[in-house]
C-alpha cells in the first residue's frame, strides 16, 4: 500500500479525454503530462468497452506515470482475463497499472446476464476470483469505488484503497478516522478554472450535476449534511461549491490541500470546462494545472 502512495504522488490527471488513447493526440496529450510531472492518470471504465487498451496505450505513452483505472464496472468482466491482462501490462511496462473496480448498478449486471445481489457480497466474489486466477492482480494494486461504509470496508480488507466520486473534504476526515492510516483515499475533484461564478457553476453542472441524482450518490451526500434544497437536479449552489473546486489555480490549491489534510493520499484533478472553451482536450488548463505539482511533491518525497 506504501508503494502505491509513493507512486502516484499527490495530484493526478482523471480524465475523459484520455480514453480513447490510441488517437496520436491523445497520446502527445498523455506524453505531455507526463513531462509536466504528473504522477498518475486516471481514466474511467464507462462501459468498459476499450477500457484496458486504453490503459495499455497511456502506459506507452507515459512511461514515467501510473495509469489508473477508475473505476471499470465488474460486470462482464471475467476475473481469470483481467489478471492474465495485467500481468501483461506488467511485462510490457512495468507494475504501473492500478485497477479500479466498481460495482455499479443492477442495469449493468442484467445487462451482464447476472443478478446483482447485495453489492459487497458482489464485489466480494469479484474479488475472490481476482485472488484464485492463474494471473492474480495484486491487492496493492487494486482499488474499489466505494462511498458507504461496507464498500469503504471491502476496499479496506481486500484492496489498496478506494477512490470515491463527488465528496467532501469532510468525507475523507469521517473516512480516515474511521478506517485509519493503512488504506489509500484517492477521491475525485472537478475543477473549473474560471473565476466567474455563473460560469462555473454552469461548467459543474453539466459536467458532475447529473450525478447529483443518482440514488448512491445522493444517500452519501446525505451523510455529509446536504438536505433536500441541496439535492435538487443539477445541486443547489452550496452543494456545486462544496464539491467543485473553481476559481483561479489558488483556490484549486486551496481545495486540494483541504481534501489531503483531511486524510486523503491523493486527489485526481478532473478539469471540467464552459461551453464556449469548445471540445477537445484541456491542453491549456492541464498546463495551468501543472504549476501546482511543486506545493505537493513535498508532501509524498518522504
Amino acid at each position: 500500500m506504501q508503494n502505491v502512495r509513493r507512486t502516484i504522488g499527490a495530484v493526478g490527471i482523471w480524465s475523459m479525454e484520455l480514453r480513447g488513447a490510441a488517437r496520436p493526440e491523445v497520446r502527445e496529450a498523455a506524453a505531455e503530462l507526463d513531462q509536466l510531472g504528473f504522477p498518475a492518470l486516471w481514466i474511467p471504465g464507462l462501459d468498459g468497452q476499450g477500457a484496458v487498451d486504453d490503459v495499455e496505450h497511456l502506459l506507452a505513452a507515459a512511461p514515467g506515470a501510473t495509469v489508473a483505472l477508475g473505476v471499470l464496472s465488474m460486470w462482464g468482466q471475467d476475473p481469470a482475463a483481467l489478471g492474465d491482462r495485467w500481468a501483461a501490462l506488467d511485462a510490457a511496462y512495468g507494475p504501473r497499472a492500478v485497477l479500479g473496480l466498481g460495482v455499479s448498478n443492477a442495469h449493468s449486471a442484467a445487462n451482464a446476464g447476472q443478478d446483482y445481489g447485495k453489492p459487497t457480497v458482489s464485489m466480494a466474489r469479484f474479488l475472490d476470483g481476482l485472488d484464485a486466477a492463474p494471473r492474480p492482480i495484486p491487492a496493492e494494486r487494486r482499488l474499489l469505488g466505494a462511498l458507504g461504509p461496507k464498500m469503504v470496508d471491502l476496499a479496506t480488507a481486500r484492496t489498496s484503497g478506494w477512490h470515491p466520486f463527488l465528496v467532501t473534504p469532510e468525507y475523507s476526515a469521517r473516512q480516515r478516522a474511521r478506517v485509519g492510516d493503512g488504506p489509500l483515499i484517492a477521491p475525485h475533484l472537478a475543477v473549473v478554472l474560471d473565476r466567474d461564478p455563473g460560469r462555473a457553476r454552469a461548467a459543474a453542472r453539466a459536467g458532475v450535476g447529473m450525478f447529483i441524482g443518482f440514488p448512491a450518490y445522493r444517500s452519501n451526500l446525505a451523510r455529509l449534511g446536504f438536505g433536500e434544497k441541496d439535492l435538487v437536479p443539477g445541486g443547489s449552489d452550496r452543494l456545486i461549491d462544496a464539491l467543485v473546486a473553481w476559481g483561479d489555480l489558488d483556490d484549486v490549491a486551496d481545495r486540494v490541500q483541504a481534501h489531503l489534510d483531511a486524510g486523503a493520499d491523493h486527489v485526481t484533478l478532473h478539469v471540467l470546462r464552459p461551453d464556449t472553451d469548445g471540445g477537445g482536450l484541456p491542453l491549456r488548463q492541464w498546463r495551468e494545472l501543472a504549476a501546482l505539482l511543486p506545493r505537493f511533491t513535498a508532501r509524498t518525497a518522504h
